[in-house]
């Protein structure tokens, strides 16, 4: 990278595989084109190093950098410093993001300023809510540059008076950024601000340092203890250090009630080294940390606390409550039955069958681990769906609730009805039932369209209860583990065992298939697989089905199959001879496996298809109202490999075209195939649902 770049972007990354595509197309979707990006990969051993790595190989501006071991934000940072060439330096954490325009508003201040030494700059905050607040900082003209956050990613800095101030991070340890943050400040020659937020910092649910309670938050005064011992200007960090140290001692997500006694002795020994000459203590709080009385200290924030106390005592009762209610129904179950360690209760698409992943997997058991007795939870109004020797029961039965109460295992793609809640000692895999296109969990929350009322607290509780998360391919395992934020499971990336169909049946049983359904010998069957629109009610199929049929011509059939929100048929009134309706098919495999190719618009069922290598063409008449509504993880009609699945047509008589002409299945369409399966089958080879047994029944 030149030397000529105005910013060098460091990004530390640790467990972030998440958040990290998010984070660096914030800085490569930037309109100022003057930048270098350096990722760490602080040996992460999830997929970070991966996607650090492709994004250097799709840009020459980003540069990877891998440490051969773990050694902390500050190492990492420091390890990214040493390959900076830009004027300006800049860190960004792994899991926040750069506000578009940020760099060309950074750009034009600095050159206001006439290039200070920093320029200190605003941000906003986001929650796993996908709620956004001010920072609260104060970056007005006639503001203390000293109050605004600690932090290394809301300042830039000039790299010459980095280094030749000899400022550096904390090589270990957490808070590693708050010693060069003050010092930059103080001992810059020229300073400048930027009210404009130009960061997204971002607090997660689940692996971040704000989350994560315990004596390494201890670190915070030894950096103060540092900074104060050795700062130039030190009496005027004072009291914001007091002010910093005391947030985290009353943050119950960062410190321990166990924890907080020692944390406060720290604190007052800090106090009482470095209280400037003439110092006041702004509050009650801080009199006591000066008098050193933990017990003066929790006096005070009892009173000062009522309020909140009473409102969070309000707040467990009502859980409490919805706790006792949820648990009624199986009370009895539960104190008086003990797990059975040989029952797996299986659940799929809100108990509306026996099929996807748990159907897989309950076979694959019933061969391999026949000691544990599967039982499927099916609703009454699709009993009938139950396949003759499968176990079920009904939910909301005394049945079902017994056997949620002692059932070992816990498998499904959805969630189990009435308000279970698991006991310890039950193992829950969660397998999902698609690979995501359209946004998901949380995600939706910026897309209340397709939300329907749904509770995202009760999603997130549902999370937590989770000891594994099933996934096909890095991709999916990705958006999981950020739209489910949990520290509870574990990601398993063995493949979904649905698709190992798609692999293990023979041609015979698929010719077997066809005649079942229809397909005469000789016809090209292409299977319409539509998805649902969150902003549709009923089956309205954006084509001319008979038109279709009949362009395509009598060497063809057309299977539909309608999603399964829309009940058991398409509604295909008039009779087509080319027109199967196969909607009630109980297995969408078996019409994977029957058909020629794929006609689907942005339904999941492109991604298991993928895996028979056939063609696949994407029908997307309303594609950009669809993104609009519901959001997309990336764009299906770019073309770009690994993105677009084939052939693409957005109007009926272009879809038509296509098979007509054989622009359906090319040497172009077979590229952008292969890639799609790289990247969405990686973990499918036919053996998913025998890896899913051995690990969940057999102990790996």
């Amino acid at each position: 990278m030149s030397s000529s770049s105005r910013f060098s972007v460091v990004v530390p990354a640790y467990r972030v595989q998440g958040y990290l595509r998010e984070c660096l197309d914030s800085v490569l979707g930037q309109s100022h084109p003057g930048w270098q990006l350096i990722v760490v990969d602080d040996a992460s051993p999830d997929a970070s190093g991966a996607i650090a790595a492709e994004y250097a190989g799709r840009d020459p501006r980003v540069r990877a950098l891998t440490l051969p071991a773990r050694e902390g934000v500050g190492a990492a940072r420091t390890a990214g410093l040493r390959e900076a060439t830009g004027d300006y330096l800049l860190f960004l954490d792994a899991d926040d993001t750069l506000l578009p325009g940020a760099l060309a508003a950074l750009d034009a201040a600095l050159t206001e300023a006439g290039d200070p030494d920093v320029l200190l700059h605003d941000h906003d905050r986001t929650d796993w809510w996908d709620s956004v607040r001010a920072s609260g900082d104060d970056l007005g003209p006639d503001a203390d540059p000293l109050a605004v956050t600690p932090a290394a990613w809301n300042r830039a800095v000039r790299r010459d008076f980095w280094t030749g101030r000899g400022l550096a991070f904390a090589p270990e340890g957490p808070y590693e950024d708050v010693v060069p943050a003050y010092r930059a400040v103080l001992e810059a020659a020229t300073l400048a601000t930027l009210a404009r937020p130009c960061v997204r910092w971002r607090r997660r649910r689940a692996g971040g340092l704000a989350g994560s309670p315990g004596r390494r938050h201890f670190a915070l005064v030894d950096r103060y203890e540092e900074l104060l011992t050795g700062a130039a200007g030190r009496g005027r960090v004072f009291p914001y250090a007091v002010a910093h140290v005391l947030r985290v001692l009353d943050d119950a997500t960062r410190t321990t009630p166990d924890d907080r006694p020692e944390l406060f002795r720290r604190a007052a020994g800090l106090h009482r080294a470095h209280r400037p000459a003439g110092h006041v203590p702004a509050d009650a709080r801080e009199q006591a940390l000066a008098a050193g009385s933990w017990p003066a200290y929790l006096k005070q924030e009892k009173a000062r606390g009522r309020k909140e106390s009473l409102n969070s005592s309000l707040r467990r009762h009502k859980r409490k409550l919805r706790s006792r209610v949820m648990k009624a129904a199986y009370r009895t179950d539960l104190r008086t039955a003990r797990l059975d360690p040989h029952l797996a209760v299986y659940g799929a698409y809100w108990n509306r069958g026996v099929s996807c992943n748990p159907a897989a997997i309950h076979a694959a058991a019933r061969r391999i681990a026949p000691h544990v007795k599967g039982v499927f939870v099916v609703s009454s109004r699709h009993e009938d769906r139950v396949p003759k020797g499968v176990p079920y029961v009904i939910e909301g039965s005394r049945h079902y609730w017994q056997t949620m109460a002692t059932a070992k295992y816990l498998v499904n793609n959805s969630s189990f009805p009435g308000g279970f809640t698991k006991r310890p000692g039950q193992v829950y895999l969660q397998t999902h039932h698609g690979t995501p296109l359209k946004k998901m969990g949380l995600d939706q929350r910026r897309y209340p369209a397709g939300t329907h009322g749904i509770s995202f607290a009760k999603v997130l509780a549902h999370t937590d209860q989770w000891d594994y998360s099933l996934s096909a391919n890095p991709h999916s395992t990705q958006v999981w583990e950020r739209v489910y934020p949990s520290a509870a499971y574990a990601p398993l990336e063995l493949g979904y065992p649905r698709n190992d169909v798609f692999f293990t049946t023979s041609d015979e049983q698929v010719r077997a298939l066809r005649r079942e359904l229809g397909i005469a010998d000789g016809q090209r069957a292409i299977l319409y697989a539509p998805t649902h629109r969150d902003y549709q009610k009923g089956f309205l199929p954006r084509l001319d089905l008979a038109r279709f049929a009949d362009a395509l011509g009598d060497d063809h059939v057309v299977l539909v199959r309608a999603h399964y929100f829309y009940g058991a048929g398409a509604g295909i009134v008039d009779a087509h001879p080319r027109l199967i309706d196969v909607t009630g098919h109980p297995g969408v495999e078996d019409l994977c496996l029957a058909a020629d190719a794929l006609v689907t618009d942005y339904s999941s069922v492109m991604f298991d298809y993928a895996c028979l290598d056939r063609p696949l063409v994407v029908y997307a008449p309303d594609w950009q109202a669809y993104r609009l509504a519901r959001g997309t993880y990336f764009d299906l009609l770019s073309g770009l490999p690994g993105d677009t699945p084939g052939a693409v047509a957005t109007t009926e008589d272009e879809l038509v075209s296509l098979f007509r002409d054989g622009g359906f299945d090319t040497d172009a369409t077979t590229r952008l195939r292969t890639a799609f399966r790289e990247r969405f089958c990686a973990y499918d080879d036919g053996g998913a649902a025998d890896r899913v047994v051995r690990k969940l029944f057999l102990a790996g």
